[in-house]
């Protein structure tokens, strides 16, 4: 936001002598030009140097009362894709890799198709809705269009931090509302025959893991991170320690590395008899490969020799792109719908509704499930609980029966 002067060129003439322009001599001489609250270009006049750099000093700590927040003349043009990647940047190094990761396919996935190029200034609340609107004729996951809305509310939030956005266009959401009607419901359940024709479809070598995933409610990540010994599993005990999950990421840590569970779901869970037995015939016929990984799961990177359970038949971790390929194969041998829907997650969901649907009451699900809140667990499975007894005469009848007994 500099000053300029208006009786006299910037540019110096042939002699380097100092120009004057046509205003010379008329009207004020000197001029501001700054940004206010809407985003406009504006110019300010005065007749000294000295008052117009005083002015540009307030106004560049917003201490002016026609500058309700600090004038930011950057912010002329200033793309959400720009921006947004302006934020990532600032903010990462104190993420774990996983949120790195979720938040750059999110940003090239959900936000910037429809928000990269628009100047800040033109993403409005409408625009919002529209953009939750066409989300949910495309996304089935309740939560994933939260965790999607989040990210695009927390840019928003810093732009008017930043200064450079007036007012946060997710602010006046009532997100809930605007998601009635979804749920996060499974979509596909497989039944047991069907569990038992993937364990069947699955190879030996890997079987043990899906029995983790039907039995125990694993994700895909926690079963491929189990290793041998007690930190993961003490059948003595009957106990399962969920306390880690492997990842897989090229650019950090050499690719393999140990971390903690989805949202902090680590827990110790009942161990199942016959999940047990798998497990032991499991490390009987192939024995634990003992692997150097990265251990971030205090919160603090340290390597250590880790035993898995699980690993191909060259002695190496299993990446996510490999299982992938892999499962598709043991899917359409097991006769498994050919959808996103059937993946590894279904034998989680397969083992909450067997819980369910034998009398487990609602927090014993939650706890095996490592669910946060008990909420989530209700959401989740709101069609498996049995049905309440209706209560329409239950009073009357209690009445008739002990008038019966006297």
């Amino acid at each position: 936001m500099p000053v300029y002067d208006l009786w006299f060129s910037p540019k110096p003439g042939p002699n380097k002598e100092r120009v004057k322009t046509a205003r010379y001599g008329r009207g004020k001489r000197w001029r501001c030009v700054y940004l206010d609250a809407d985003g406009e270009e504006r110019t300010k006049a005065f007749e000294r140097k000295i008052d117009a750099e005083e002015w540009e000093r307030n106004a560049i700590k917003g201490e002016l009362p026609e500058t309700p927040r600090r004038l930011i003349r950057s912010a002329t043009g200033l793309t959400f894709g720009d921006y947004a990647e302006r934020w990532r940047l600032a903010r990462e190094m104190g993420w774990e890799i996983e949120t790195r990761e979720r938040v750059i396919s999110n940003l090239k996935v959900h936000l910037l198709p429809t928000f990269g190029a628009e100047p800040v200034k033109s993403i409005t609340e409408t625009s919002v809705l529209e953009w939750l609107t066409a989300m949910r004729r495309t996304i089935e996951s309740k939560a994933s269009i939260k965790l999607y809305f989040e990210l695009l509310d927390a840019i928003c939030a810093a732009m008017v931090r930043d200064k450079v956005l007036e007012d946060n266009p997710c602010e006046g959401i009532k997100l809930a509302k605007t998601l009635g009607g979804m749920t996060p419901a499974p979509k596909w359940v497989p039944t047991a025959d069907e569990v038992w024709r993937m364990l069947d479809a699955m190879p030996p070598r890997f079987r043990a893991a899906g029995w983790l995933g039907a039995g125990e409610g694993l994700r895909f990540g926690e079963a491929l991170g189990m290793e041998d010994g007690p930190r993961c599993a003490d059948p003595a005990e009957g106990q399962l320690h969920v306390v880690q999950q492997l990842r897989y990421s090229p650019k950090e840590h050499g690719g393999f590395y140990l971390t903690r569970p989805k949202a902090g779901s680590s827990g110790t869970v009942d161990l199942d008899a016959l999940v047990a037995e798998h497990l032991a015939a499991h490390k009987a016929e192939f024995e634990p490969v003992e692997i150097d990984l990265p251990d971030l799961t205090s919160g603090e990177q340290k390597w250590r020799t880790v035993p898995l359970l699980f690993t191909s038949r060259h002695s190496n971790p299993i990446t996510d792109r490999i299982w992938s390929r892999e499962w598709g194969k043991w899917r359409e041998k097991a006769g498994w719908p050919n959808t996103e829907h059937a993946g590894f997650h279904a034998l989680r969901h397969f083992f909450a509704t067997v819980l369910i649907t034998n009398g487990a009451e609602p927090q014993e699900v939650q706890r095996a499930l490592r669910h946060k809140s008990l909420t989530l667990t209700l959401e989740t499975y709101v069609g498996w609980w049995p049905k309440r007894i209706k209560t329409q005469g239950i009073f009357g009848e209690a009445l008739r029966a002990a008038r019966e007994r006297t």
